[in-house]
């Protein structure tokens, strides 16, 4: 299938490794100019080099934490012709939701929600008038089903899934698509390190977290990466036109919810 997207240019955030990496990936190899920013932009050259996407792939150094490069970034990419943008950041620090100070609640909100949404709208008003636009966010299980000890996460995320929901229904009638994509156990360095912090928590070991994780999970593994990616891909072409507000799960049939 042809996905439609040769002579797109796409943007894709937290691209340095794990599940924005994956994505980043899948777009240049069907046909995508490709903005793969993230603070560390050797991360990306590896994995460009070892993909030989040299030619397809651009990286670009990017802290979403800091207010003053993302508002720098954002004006820079309102003018660049991005089509897709892929939203991706990093979560917070796992804890529980009592006893959250202000400070961490700001904190989270500021490093996770805003930059992703400050970047968005500055891409909107060349997409709408180019007449077609791709917005992905990737969010997480924990926005149908709260996990427990990710307060900040699911609370940060479950904020960002608002504004996805609201902004598809503001946007569709200029050829503009927001949808969200939520990836259950994806084998990448995230989940191994709420695996270790789990295993380390409950004096167990890290083998015996994921055997419990993947008990869970009707496949019976964690994902690959490049699983979820070929989701977002689809999600960015033009065969996904009529796809919009939705939240697709990428989880092996983990969650329970209907």
């Amino acid at each position: 299938m042809d996905f439609g997207l040769k002579g797109k240019r796409a943007l894709v955030l937290g691209a340095s490794q794990g599940l924005g990496a994956a994505c980043a990936k899948e777009l240049a190899l069907e046909g995508a100019s490709v903005i793969a920013a993230a603070r560390n932009t050797e991360a990306i050259e590896k994995w460009v080099a070892e993909a030989r996407l040299e030619e397809e792939v651009r990286a670009v150094k990017l802290d979403l934490a800091d207010e003053k490069a993302v508002a720098a970034f954002a004006e820079e990419m309102s003018s660049a012709g991005i089509d897709i943008v892929v939203n991706n950041c990093g979560g917070p620090a796992a804890g529980p939701a009592r006893g959250q100070s202000r400070a961490a609640w700001l904190a989270a909100f500021e490093a996770m929600a805003l930059p992703v949404m400050q970047i968005t709208d500055a891409l909107l008003a060349g997409m709408a008038e180019r007449g077609f636009g791709r917005v992905i966010t990737i969010g997480s299980s924990g926005i149908l089903s709260p996990i427990p000890g990710l307060a900040l996460s699911n609370g940060v995320r479950g904020a960002i899934a608002g504004w996805s929901k609201t902004l598809a229904s503001e946007v569709a009638g200029d050829g503009i698509t927001v949808n969200m994509v939520l990836p259950g156990r994806i084998a990448t360095d995230r989940v191994a390190s709420l695996d270790a912090i789990k295993a380390k928590k409950q004096n167990t070991s890290v083998e015996a977290v994921e055997k419990g994780s993947k008990a869970t999970i009707p496949a019976g593994r964690y994902g690959d990466p490049a699983e979820f990616a070929a989701v977002a891909a689809f999600l960015a072409s033009a065969r996904a036109s009529f796809v919009n507000g939705s939240m697709i799960r990428v989880d092996g049939g983990m969650l329970k919810q209907l």
